[in-house]
């Protein structure tokens, strides 16, 4: 199957969001596309829904490296991972006809877990206490013991996932072209007994984060990835690298990361 000009819709199943999207199918075939019911099948995958959307359709079509994502946000919702509005669905048909688009890579986050199971995340990766008692992680870089935390617990963003849940526990905002990833702590201890770095920082492509859960009855935090919550057994460690992999998503020409930026928080 000649699948260069396939899209896949990914959307909640909504009667009302439905019917507002038989115009955009409709524009889509008009204009030579093909409506694909399997994304396996398709290489531009197209979320309808603001950026927890997006976040979905990227992990649940498995963060495909063969295609290219593009996010649609709905008129009350914003979106830093969509150029496009439904309103206005026709922008990204003709953009798209027209070559008017300009193809960005984003860079994403493996997550280790117990040296199993590795996850990717777009976003973020943050553990947290699941109780009612502080959560107690020896945090390592490359293999160095850095500090040991006690607090809520510790977000790890990627570039993108830095204007979320992180810059709302006082993060730094970065910088999608720059490989890194950056540490920011919830609620941390800090006193005459217990002292951390206080702030966020930020760790270079090359490094490697490892987090040792202190077994002391906190044995079962919540992982969050992107916007998803995991319970794991028994959480001892995680190790956290940049990705050799990117996902790559359109953008509109002269609409950048830091336009987007600034309409959504200024």
């Amino acid at each position: 199957m000649d699948n260069r000009r396939n899209l896949y819709f990914y959307y909640p199943k909504d009667e009302e969001l439905e019917k507002k999207l038989v115009p955009l199918f409709d524009l889509a075939k008009k204009n030579g596309f093909t409506i694909v019911e399997k994304f396996q099948e398709a290489n531009i995958i197209v979320s309808v829904g603001g950026d927890g959307a997006f976040l979905q359709a990227v992990r649940h079509t498995g963060f495909r490296q063969d295609c290219l994502y593009i996010g649609i946000a709905r008129s009350n919702e914003a979106g830093l991972y969509c150029d496009f509005n439904l309103d206005r669905y026709d922008e990204m048909v003709n953009s798209m006809m027209n070559e008017e688009l300009e193809v960005r890579r984003f860079p994403i986050i493996d997550v280790l877990i117990n040296g199993e199971t590795k996850f990717h995340c777009l976003n973020e990766a943050a553990i947290r206490s699941a109780i009612i008692k502080t959560i107690v992680i020896d945090v390592f870089i490359d293999d160095n013991f850095f500090e040991r935390f006690r607090g809520d617990g510790l977000i790890v963003a990627t570039p993108t996932g830095s204007t979320g849940y992180n810059k709302s526990t006082h993060g730094a905002v970065i910088d999608p072209k720059t490989p890194c990833f950056q540490v920011t702590e919830l609620a941390s201890l800090n006193n005459n007994r217990y002292r951390t770095l206080g702030s966020s920082f930020i760790l270079d492509k090359e490094r490697t984060l490892r987090l040792e859960v202190i077994q002391d009855g906190n044995d079962y935090p919540i992982i969050g990835l992107d916007n998803e919550a995991y319970s794991i057994r028994n959480i001892k460690d995680l190790t956290v690298t940049l990705s050799d992999k990117k996902i790559k998503t359109v953008k509109m020409k002269n609409n950048s990361y830091w336009d987007r930026v600034k309409r959504t928080f200024l």
